[in-house]
Formats: structure tokens, sequence, C-alpha cells
């Protein structure tokens, strides 16, 4: 594998240092980790596509992605919902 260099400022190498050593790793083997754990926006949509054909198949009807983007966001929601309920459990307003 090719590598390359990346100048960051020394705060930030040694922060990468650290957290590199915590995990076992080389700076180069984290940034990679870090770098695979952040889609970019072309990935984002690509998995966008593939996760609306999934939602296609499994309930059978032909949803447009004009209706897919008017529906409501239903985890959206569903965390709204679990963040109130643990909010209410601590005794916390929202």
């Amino acid at each position: 594998m090719a590598t390359t260099t990346i100048q960051v400022s020394k705060a930030t190498r040694d922060h990468l240092a650290e957290l590199a050593k915590e995990r076992g790793l080389s700076i180069g083997q984290l940034v990679d980790t870090l770098a695979a754990a952040q889609p970019t926006a072309a990935q984002r949509a690509e998995r966008l596509v593939a996760d609306r054909d999934v939602v296609r198949r499994a309930i059978g009807v032909g949803i447009s992605d004009e209706e897919f983007d008017q529906a409501p966001d239903v985890l959206g929601n569903i965390y709204k919902i679990a963040a109130e309920k643990a909010r209410a459990a601590r005794g916390t307003a929202a």
C-alpha cells in the first residue's frame, strides 16, 4: 500500500498518537479507521439508494424517491421519544 504524509499541528499529532496507543494501533492505522468511519457524500447517497431499494423489496410497494423524501422521519421520531422518556426518567425538563 502506498502511503503519504499529512501535516497537522503538534498538538493534533500528539493527540492522535495517544488515541492510537490506547487502541494498540499506529497513527496511520488510527487515521485509516477514523476515515473509514466517515462516509463521503457520494457514499451516503449510494447507501440511501441501497436502503430505499431494500425497503421497496421488503414491503413490495414501489415508493418513489419523492414519496420517501416526504415521509415522516420515523427513526428520528423514535429517537426523540426515547430522549423524552430518558429525560422524564431522570426528572429533567426538555
